[in-house]
């Protein structure tokens, strides 16, 4: 069967490089994984991973090697000049990199167990991350999603080379809904679609959406592929399956015989004009002929400053400047507004003087939702709005979490307890306390103390705390959580499925030594103890807690008491 159909866009590079290989090959292959060293991936490789063996990163063959890597992050080329504006990476641990050498071949395998690939590794190499940052993403600051990441999430060593492809990932969810590019390019054909236009989204689509979508096709004169990102989006977006199903409502809005819904499995990186260039690469290779850009593509929101990361139509422009390489139509659009004198959506620019326009933000958007207020027929569909209910219900019916931090002999165990039995006594939701010492000696007892296992020891509190706050429950967590890049995972984790309080008990060190009652803090001082919190290892303050309360000035049933008029005042709980 031929890479591509004649009449449709050719793939990036000329072929759809296609890495998974045939039934019996793939099992010569299961065979040797058996006896070879294996990597387990991680939801972002997983994504990584489905793309480049289906093709959709056409045309890589496999995961970067160090030239590449260089190339790309320096001049937006892999090594042989070919555009590539991300570097697609696998990274792993230290003590992975030491059990192989440049030839060895390496099984890698699904978190459900199963071997998707095998690699040769032809380099293994130590990146500088604050390099990659700068060079991708304009900045080395962590308040840019993927800066983070790589900061902090991100194993030390990447290796580089070739894979063989065995399987896809399984996907248990909207089967119907999941396309390869081949799979696309065939349905194209098929349907006689030569002129394709893909719309990307990783949020639910209202009515302004459907309008530009619209909008872009007709001026196109081509038909539409909804192509929505359902792989890894910016923390904080709304989940997958809530996005789908109001996809799923949204598309009886279109045409039917000109347009199609395909879910892409991507794990974004939130890059701005170099991801518009990225996206624009991987439509091409599902067979689209032209791209939407609109305002702010792939923008990670507001910089360490409270300013953009990248200008409104920075990506418009980087996406023109390599248009005719690229072999894809841009088709930029600017944000759609509705006017209440026409009734009607459109582009700002062209808004007649002196009319009354209407808009609601991502941010307002969520604020109606949690806190059951009415959203206005202009703004979207009824069924997409009790789909959204469904899944953002008010606050006052969410799970949430409080979340103590603050040194050791702080109090925050104490305000915990307090603020657990007043949280019973009102009844209204199931209450777990997640208190350190509780949580070590149940879920961490092989962990040491050193960062590593304390960082450790926190993801598990916050993973627990995820899961009863999704389930509508209530979370009270008291570590002392020294770090503010693990406390940022854990508000991360719990902020999908809830809300997420941080309580700051801001006790005085000499204070906190004072109390001192299981001697740590005095055999810390005489070197008994090591990295211990406050002595020889540091304890970062909170920046932006929510709550701040201080033991040392009032009881812990009246800082119990602050913590509960927050909620009360958040519309988490109701007093009366």
């Amino acid at each position: 069967m031929s890479d591509t159909h004649k009449d449709l866009t050719p793939p990036h590079g000329g072929t759809l490089k296609e890495l998974l290989v045939d039934s019996d090959r793939a099992a010569k292959l299961r065979e040797e994984a058996r006896d070879l060293p294996s990597w387990d991936l991680t939801d972002r490789q997983v994504c990584d991973i489905e793309l480049l063996l289906n093709g959709g990163f056409s045309p890589l063959d496999g995961f970067l090697r160090e030239k590449d890597y260089d190339s790309v992050c320096a001049d937006m080329r892999l090594a042989d000049g070919t555009l590539w504006p991300i570097p697609i990476n696998l990274d792993v641990t230290e003590d992975f990199a030491g059990s192989i050498k440049p030839g060895s071949r390496i099984a890698l395998r699904h978190p459900e167990g199963m071997v998707l690939a095998i690699m040769t590794v032809d380099d293994l190499y130590r990146p500088d991350f604050r390099r990659q940052a700068e060079q991708v993403y304009g900045a080395a600051d962590e308040a840019h999603p993927e800066v983070f990441r790589l900061f902090h999430q991100t194993s030390p060593v990447y290796l580089g080379g070739p894979l063989e492809g065995i399987e896809a990932p399984p996907h248990h969810t909207f089967k119907h809904l999941r396309h390869s590019p081949r799979e696309l390019r065939e349905w194209f054909a098929k349907m006689g679609w030569t002129n394709v236009v893909a719309f990307q989204t990783r949020n639910p689509m209202h009515r302004a959406h459907v309008e530009l979508a619209k909008r872009a096709s007709q001026k196109g004169e081509a038909n539409l592929l909804i192509h929505p990102v359902v792989g890894m989006t910016k923390p904080g977006d709304v989940d997958y399956f809530v996005r789908v199903r109001c996809y799923q409502e949204v598309i009886k809005h279109f045409p039917e015989q000109t347009t199609q819904l395909s879910l892409l499995p991507l794990a974004m990186r939130m890059g701005g004009p170099r991801e518009a260039v990225w996206h624009a690469i991987i439509r091409k290779n599902h067979g689209c002929s032209r791209f939407i850009v609109g305002r702010d593509h792939a923008g990670p929101g507001k910089n360490s400053q409270g300013e953009d990361f990248y200008g409104p139509y920075d990506a418009q422009e980087l996406v023109r400047a390599y248009q005719d390489e690229l072999g894809i139509v841009m088709q930029p659009f600017e944000e759609m507004v509705f006017v209440e004198d026409l009734a009607q959506y459109v582009p700002r620019s062209e808004v007649p003087e002196g009319s009354r326009v209407l808009n609601i933000s991502g941010t307002e958007l969520r604020r109606r939702l949690k806190e059951g207020l009415d959203l206005p027929d202009w703004f979207s569909y009824p069924e997409v709005i009790t789909r959204l209910r469904q899944a953002f219900p008010p606050k006052k019916k969410q799970g949430f979490t409080v979340f103590f931090t603050g040194l050791s002999g702080s109090g925050k165990s104490t305000i915990a307890n307090v603020l657990m039995a007043k949280l019973m006594e009102q009844g209204t939701r199931p209450v777990t306390l997640l208190d350190g010492d509780l949580v070590r000696k149940h879920l961490s007892s092989e962990l040491g103390f050193s960062k590593e296992h304390r960082e450790i020891n926190i993801r598990r509190i916050g993973f627990v705390a995820s899961e009863i706050t999704k389930n509508g429950g209530v979370a009270i967590c008291a570590p002392i959580a020294p770090y503010r890049a693990t406390r940022r995972e854990v508000r991360e984790m719990v902020s999908q499925g809830g809300g997420f309080v941080e309580v700051y008990v801001a006790t005085p060190l000499e204070v906190c030594e004072e109390r001192d009652r299981k001697g740590l803090y005095a055999k810390a001082r005489a070197g008994q103890i090591k990295q211990f919190t406050g002595i020889d290892d540091p304890y970062e303050e909170p920046e932006q807690a929510e709550v701040v309360v201080d033991t040392s000035r009032y009881s812990a049933d009246e800082l119990a008491q602050q913590v509960i008029l927050h909620l009360e005042k958040q519309g988490y709980i109701d007093l009366d």
